[in-house]
């Protein structure tokens, strides 16, 4: 029985295979199966399964798999389009499947690569790989409705760049992609969602308020284990993350913020005072 459990699952095996896989499709419905395959496990083998010998051994991975297309550009050369035209909503539709595509390989990758975590950061990570599998997959849809595809259009690697940037520390890398990449999702969305229902776009709105929703989720599991890791190491979550936001991780930071999706997402009154605090520290200094 031993011996089964044992062999039930390697886990970071089979997420180091899913974010290889280069066809964006595949990759998003394979996210999907893979946690449904770990939930049917029960936990102790689970346990097994992280704790256990792995045929994976973490490396670094310069590009996760991801097809040819779109040509990925600096993010100033991306064309800006109003949601008032059918071909913005589709550059919109378009740059959210590349960031749903990347947030697959970001939620992997955190699995693949930080694998001295408790079972539960595990399961975690791969609910949101999940989630942003189906994301990906509306986003998808939606395209081919509307007669485009993921691909048409050029799109930057800006997500990707902050995965080898946190490479090094799980605590640098909950900090700054979910709690500061991530979250910027919670501010964007609902006057996104408001203009799209205006315009009558209602199937794109709607697909935009269940990525919102999950977003929440996410940010707060980030939290979670950015502070399970600052506890575990004795540090000061406060003063960890403004060292953090010290310097060029503040130019991601821009107001206005969501207060209120922010604090259900896990944040304290604290940190988004020290959020806006680090915001204008930077503005200020490179305004000279």
């Amino acid at each position: 029985m031993e011996e089964d459990l044992v062999c039930a699952m390697d886990i970071f095996l089979d997420t180091e295979q899913v974010l290889l896989d280069a066809d964006p499709v595949r990759k998003a419905q394979a996210s999907i199966a893979l946690y449904q395959q770990w939930l049917a496990l029960d936990p102790q083998a689970q346990s097994i399964s992280v704790s256990g010998e792995s045929v994976s051994r973490v490396r670094v991975i310069d590009v996760p798999g991801r097809p040819a297309q779109p040509v990925l550009v600096e993010p100033h050369r991306l064309a800006r389009r109003g949601l008032g035209s059918p071909a913005g909503r589709v550059a919109l539709i378009h740059s959210l499947a590349h960031i749903e595509f990347n947030a697959i390989n970001l939620a992997l990758d955190a699995l693949f690569r930080f694998r001295d975590m408790p079972v539960n950061y595990v399961t975690d990570w791969l609910r949101v790989a999940s989630d942003e599998g189906e994301h990906f997959l509306l986003l998808h849809q939606r395209l081919a409705a509307l007669g485009s595809y993921y691909g048409a259009l050029p799109a930057h690697d800006g997500l990707w760049e902050m995965a080898r940037r946190t490479s090094h520390d799980v605590l640098v890398r909950m900090a700054l992609v979910p709690r500061i990449l991530e979250a910027r999702g919670l501010d964007v969305a609902p006057p996104m969602i408001d203009r799209l229902t205006q315009l009558g776009d209602t199937d794109t709105a709607a697909i935009l308020q269940r990525i919102y929703r999950d977003e929440i989720r996410h940010v707060e599991i980030g939290n979670r284990w950015f502070r399970h890791v600052c506890a575990d190491r004795s540090l000061d979550g406060t003063e960890v993350f403004r060292d953090l936001l010290r310097g060029e991780n503040s130019a991601y930071l821009r107001s206005p913020y969501n207060r209120e999706a922010r604090l259900q997402a896990g944040f304290n009154e604290q940190e988004l005072a020290l959020i806006k605090e680090m915001e204008l520290e930077y503005r200020a200094q490179n305004s000279r």
